[in-house]
């Protein structure tokens, strides 16, 4: 009974002081609440006040404040002193997707281990989301994640407003995606690792990974990444027990048909991460092991990356300084690619062997993986990818000021925005929105554009005091140019933030627009010319009164210039401005 009570104090004693996770205490069945975690984390930074800083950044949807804790070896919390002490700073997100845990549950581990065992690295800055998706995290059950094998319970995909919010890094349609701005943007992380579950075929491994995209990071990062940075990861993770292997993304129904690389576009939280010349990271365990394995494999992965970091932590800052100077002067931008199909590497796969039987259920033969039949052999991944869509760079962009939650975005994100001091007339290129494909169902509460084709003009504009210009000569170019081109797949337009233009808001009345059309074609010769030889190339036009009616408002001085017409212009001549 003595030993008992003796055991009890001490593990009360250890749950005090935060040393003891609710994972643990479940016997590695359960992962932590938000309320454990945040309770956790506390306990933590009142022991450890020098080592560990609690911050708080904005709120979410869920009214609660998004958290940050911050780990310094000196003591050192202030992100810009950081830099000036030429110290990285590494952040790691958890729990995007509430069911897929396994960082929640790792991270507090390894941050008491980091702090109880003195183990802290002198070179950089360890920077942690605890929860991101408070929202969900809430939406507590044990069924949300059909094809995963527990924990016990977790968290629901959706945020509170039912967001994936691994989707909503360029939209900010979440309170969450402001707040983690706000966060990444404060601390520049030049290493960002955002933690994650997968779904999809079986194979032998715990642990898959996703880094950013090696040929849309900029070169001098890109280098870093694939000729040091993952070999080492690929190496010491094998050294301890999980072997890595990259993200199973299959370009047929099993994997042993070969993989394809996942473009991460910066509607995730990596390709966010790297219009900002930031190496990002997706690590996904495997849904069909073990909890406690999915753990581990993490806290090792989070363990790694952190002595990479402490290793190469000159090189890396000297990478990172290198890319935002070549990114500020840079003319041409790649707005997205395509998938060569023209060369595949070939790699190490240690996969089940996949096999057909007649389903329970329909009687249908369906696909199964035999885990008595492993095998290993080499696939080809097809995992690079070129340019589809170039665009260069004008001198500045153009925002009228009514475009407030666009310059809202940009200044969260650290993009440098004047104003023009006094109304002024210029000469601006102008995009305007030939075509387009939208979306029939929508996708993240909005019906996304694609495929968008632009005419470009040259026109002299009027703007107005107070409008925005932002010049492309910063080190967040990929940012400003990626959002506010139109033909960028994640571009503010993609996501209908511009929509109000789509629509005609002036119209003719026929009978009364037949006498001005009659008058127009008698004084403009052109127009009648322009309408007969239309009439002549489209015999639909030649027996429609009222088409013919229209193609002459369309091109006479009474139809809407704005219409269709993108509002935000590029000035291409490098003229002085009289901005503030």
């Amino acid at each position: 009974m003595k030993v008992f009570i003796i055991s009890l104090i001490v593990f009360n004693a250890m749950t005090t002081f935060g040393q003891i996770t609710p994972y643990e205490r479940s016997n590695k069945k359960e992962t932590a609440t938000y309320n454990e975690t945040i309770n956790f984390y506390e306990h933590l930074v009142k022991a450890f006040p020098r080592q560990a800083k609690w911050l708080t950044y904005g709120n979410t949807d869920f009214g609660k404040p998004l958290h940050l804790l911050v780990l310094a070896k000196d003591g050192e919390f202030n992100p810009k002193k950081i830099r000036q002490a030429d110290k990285r700073i590494l952040l790691i997100n958890n729990g995007i997707h509430p069911g897929e845990p396994e960082g929640i549950d790792a991270s507090m581990m390894l941050v008491r281990d980091l702090l109880h065992q003195k183990r802290l690295p002198e070179n950089m800055v360890i920077c942690i989301i605890p929860l991101y998706n408070i929202d969900g995290s809430f939406n507590r059950s044990s069924t949300s994640r059909a094809n995963q094998n527990g924990p016990l319970a977790y968290g629901f995909r959706g945020n509170s407003k039912n967001y994936d919010l691994n989707r909503d890094f360029i939209k900010t349609d979440s309170k969450n995606s402001a707040s983690f701005q706000e966060i990444f943007n404060a601390w520049q992380p030049e290493i960002f690792v955002d933690t994650h579950t997968s779904n999809g075929a079986d194979y032998q491994y715990t642990m898959t990974l996703i880094p950013t995209q090696k040929d849309k990071l900029n070169p001098i990062l890109s280098k870093y990444l694939t000729q040091k940075m993952l070999p080492h990861l690929y190496q010491e993770m094998k050294a301890k027990g999980f072997e890595l292997i990259p993200y199973v993304n299959s370009a047929k129904e099993t994997p042993d048909q070969g993989i394809i690389g996942f473009l991460e576009s910066p509607r995730y939280s990596t390709g966010y991460a790297a219009l900002h010349n930031t190496i990002g990271f997706m690590p996904e365990t495997h849904m069909l092991k073990a909890y406690d394995q999915r753990v581990e494999s993490t806290y090792k992965l989070l363990e790694t990356y952190i002595a990479i970091v402490e290793r190469d932590a000159k090189l890396i800052g000297e990478n990172k300084r290198k890319a935002d100077e070549t990114i500020a002067a840079q003319i041409e931008f790649v707005l997205d690619w395509k998938l060569s199909q023209e060369s595949a590497d070939e790699i190490e796969f240690k996969g089940y062997t996949a096999k057909y039987k007649p389903s329970e259920v329909s009687g249908i033969d369906r696909l199964y993986y035999d885990r008595n039949e492993p095998y290993t052999k080499t696939i080809k991944q097809w995992n690079n990818f070129v340019p589809a869509l170039t665009v260069n760079k004008p001198i500045a962009y153009i925002i009228p000021k009514a475009w407030g939650k666009v310059i809202q975005l940009l200044k969260l994100n650290n993009v440098t925005v004047n104003e023009l001091k006094s109304d002024t007339k210029l000469e601006l290129e102008m995009y305007d929105i030939a075509d387009m494909k939208t979306a029939q169902k929508p996708f993240e509460g909005h019906y996304l554009h694609s495929a968008v084709k632009v005419n470009k003009t040259t026109q002299m504009l009027q703007c107005y005091e107070g409008d925005a210009v932002v010049y492309v000569n910063q080190k967040s170019n990929r940012y400003i140019v990626e959002t506010l081109e139109p033909q960028a797949p994640d571009s503010f337009f993609s996501w209908n933030f511009f929509d109000s233009i789509l629509g005609q808001k002036e119209h003719f009345s026929s009978y009364i627009f037949e006498d001005t059309a009659a008058q127009l074609l008698k004084q403009e010769p052109s127009l009648k010319q322009k309408l007969e030889e239309e009439k002549a190339r489209n015999s639909d036009l030649a027996k429609n009164a009222y088409a013919q009616l229209d193609f002459i408002y369309r091109n006479s001085a009474y139809f809407e210039p704005t219409f269709m017409r993108y509002p935000i212009g590029r000035l291409e001549k490098n003229i002085q401005l009289a901005i503030k």
